[in-house]
């Protein structure tokens, strides 16, 4: 039984009723009662603000190698998937919220799985022969794009889903690892973690592999190690974390002009996830003397904690979740 909530959406400049807005609830004490409220909230920020909100979102990550999710308020904490004897690592999500990816780990191996976020179905992608990790689905969710470690070097692989065929390499070391691809929201551009400067650095290349460049700017003898991008949804910046002084910051690569800008500098900050307003960053922070989840906004600079619980690692920020979105058993 779903009942008709309506809002009015008033002008109070103007005088004037700006928008109106009907949408079908479930009972309150459904399952999904929480989440449709939450989606509602959205449509009010996007008819007042012009850009949908957060609230019907939400974070995986990885704690103790099992893998939890949070909503993006911090409520609706719980534990997604554990299996025995190995370890959950690399969640990420589709561009559509309906599938999620991941990585399990045991001796050396790395095994892809791609899971369905409503029913929890899941099916492998690789064999678990070699090491695959940080998975990344293409952003028409047809390919999963990912980093393979074999004897001669890591690099980047991408798998056709939709056929279930076709590994195609995209980068070749050379004497160097390449790692951790992030799409660019039209699917043009991948960026990726080359070690070819020594360190690792954060590099783009085209979606087919050809034209690898250098993508964020560092000193060479100065500049640490910079690992874990993540490309905004908006497709204007890639956030990643790069070590300063010993210790991990999470900065902001300004794609058109080519430029960094470091976001955090209290304790060790790291792994950070963009929310699909391209607004705020979820990341892991130690600065209150523990591993947890945090979220910076973008525009005003404010920091808050989002999960309490502490050995936090990996967080990904959903899309806005699909209506048909139910918890994972």
């Amino acid at each position: 039984m779903r009942d008709t909530t309506q809002v009015t959406i008033h002008d109070v400049t103007a005088g004037a009723v700006r928008r109106l807005l009907k949408a079908r609830l479930p009972a309150a004490t459904s399952s999904q009662f929480r989440m449709a409220v939450h989606r509602l909230a959205d449509q009010i920020v996007e008819a007042t603000l012009g850009t949908a909100g957060t609230a019907a979102t939400r974070v995986l990550f990885v704690m103790d190698g099992k893998l939890y999710q949070i909503d993006s308020d911090g409520a609706g904490f719980k534990e997604m998937l554990s299996t025995k004897g190995r370890e959950i690592l690399s969640p990420v999500w589709d561009r559509d919220g309906r599938r999620i990816a991941y990585m399990e780990f045991w001796s050396g191996h790395g095994q892809l799985f791609v899971q369905d976020a409503a029913t929890g179905r899941r099916r492998a992608v690789t064999d678990g022969a070699t090491l695959d990790f940080t998975p990344v689905f293409s952003p028409d969710g047809k390919g999963l794009t990912f980093s393979r470690a074999i004897e001669e070097g890591t690099d980047v692989y991408t798998f056709n889903l939709r056929d279930n065929c076709c590994l195609q390499r995209l980068t070749v070391g050379r004497f160097s690892d390449n790692l951790s691809p992030a799409y660019s929201p039209d699917g043009q551009r991948i960026a990726f973690v080359s070690t070819r400067p020594g360190l690792p650095q954060i590099y783009v290349m085209a979606a087919d592999g050809t034209d690898e460049q250098l993508f964020a700017p560092f000193d060479y003898g100065v500049t640490g190690s910079s690992n874990a991008p993540d490309w905004s949804p908006d497709g204007q910046s890639v956030a990643f974390h790069r070590d300063v002084a010993g210790t991990l910051q999470v900065f902001v690569l300004d794609v058109r002009t080519r430029t960094v800008r470091q976001l955090t500098s209290l304790g060790r900050n790291e792994d950070p996830t963009w929310a699909p307003d391209s607004r705020h960053l979820a990341f892991v922070s130690d600065r209150s003397g523990y591993r947890q989840l945090w979220v910076i906004d973008m525009e005003t600079g404010r920091i808050r904690p989002l999960l309490q619980q502490s050995g936090v690692r990996l967080p990904a920020w959903s899309p806005r979740l699909p209506e048909t979105e139910q918890s994972t058993p």
